[in-house]
């Protein structure tokens, strides 16, 4: 099993990668009925050149941490920039990665814990303000519960509707967004926000995103996995998520899986937490059994992290998963279907 550990590292995998070892209709939702492939799907759209590259903005948990930020995962495919779950921290990685606020087109969120969404308002704010009118709204997608999430931020009696109300009124505001390029009036943020079932595909440009409902913390939160496909490969994403069947199916085969691993097996946790965590002998499986060529450990927490525990659990990994494994670390950028 190759595995790479290194932050800032930027890797290839897909048919024919090797790594070195180092330690359609834009946004249209429709039934699951699997009436066309990944590839018909792209053929209907065969102007647009396809490539996937998936930068790891945030790979910790919701502990406070100047290392790890929270979960956040930017996927370039073609020409649409698509992120699945942007929580504390992982704007700046956003940044750090050279992507601007504006050029974000897609957001799935995987569930509402915080450690997963919150830095949506700052992405949100900041692509209006500095779009200046000139770009469409951003297609979100989510559990039940998404539709209310933007709107108390940022509707007309949101959390933000004093400082909306200021930027759309205020003569210096509106000053600000003409030098931008800004056409008066200057309007409220649009939102074009779809909540998602299991039972969904979305569609994009060259892509579709399958989902299913994945063990966490229901009834209290709807919390997703996801499957990407496009023609250079499958991305699969567990949000949070213990062992489940409905994951398995999602990371089939998939070139990359990135999959949360926060508790190490044979430690003493709470009965309640164990089917809401995946163990890092059952993740090894799940990679194993999926038949992933490369699984990616993220949302990883501080515990897991220390240097004795990590060589423990990537060394007994190796020993159930023979694929490539990596250790991720914010700011790694691993280019899909490349070789």
């Amino acid at each position: 099993m190759h595995v790479l550990r290194h932050s800032f590292a930027s890797v290839a995998v897909g048919t024919g990668a090797t790594l070195p070892m180092i330690g359609g209709i834009l946004g249209q939702v429709r039934g699951a009925k699997r009436t066309r492939s990944c590839r018909e799907v792209v053929n209907q759209h065969n102007n647009t050149e396809v490539t996937m590259k998936l930068h790891l903005l945030g790979t910790g948990t919701p502990e406070p941490s100047l290392k790890r930020m929270s979960s956040g995962y930017l996927l370039r495919v073609g020409e649409d920039v698509i992120l699945f779950d942007l929580g504390p921290g992982a704007y700046h990685r956003l940044m750090e990665v050279g992507v601007a606020c504006t050029d974000v087109t897609h957001v799935f969120f995987s569930h509402l814990h915080y450690d997963h969404c919150a830095d949506f308002v700052r992405l949100f704010l900041n692509r209006w303000d500095m779009g200046a009118g000139k770009v469409p709204p951003m297609k979100v997608y989510g559990p039940p519960g998404t539709a209310q999430f933007v709107e108390r931020l940022f509707g007309p009696e949101g959390a933000f509707a004093l400082d909306l109300t200021a930027r759309t009124q205020h003569v210096k505001s509106i000053n600000i967004y003409k030098s931008r390029g800004g056409v008066s009036p200057r309007l409220l943020p649009e939102t074009d926000v779809t909540e998602i079932k299991e039972s969904d595909v979305v569609e994009g440009d060259g892509w579709r995103v399958e989902l299913a409902n994945v063990p966490h913390f229901q009834p209290d939160l709807i919390c997703y996995g996801f499957r990407l496909e496009a023609e250079d490969g499958v991305f699969a994403y567990s949000g949070d998520c213990g062992p489940c069947k409905a994951m398995h199916e999602l990371a089939r085969e998939a070139d990359v899986l990135v999959h949360m691993l926060s508790r190490i097996a044979g430690l003493d946790v709470t009965p309640e937490a164990l089917p809401d965590a995946m163990s890092h002998k059952d993740l090894a499986a799940l990679g194993r059994d999926a038949g992933v060529k490369t699984l990616v450990a993220s949302h990883v927490t501080a515990r897991v992290s220390r240097d004795n525990v990590r060589q423990r659990v990537i060394a007994e990994m190796a020993e159930i998963y023979k694929g490539t494994l990596i250790w991720g670390e914010d700011l790694m950028e691993i280019v899909i279907g490349e070789g």
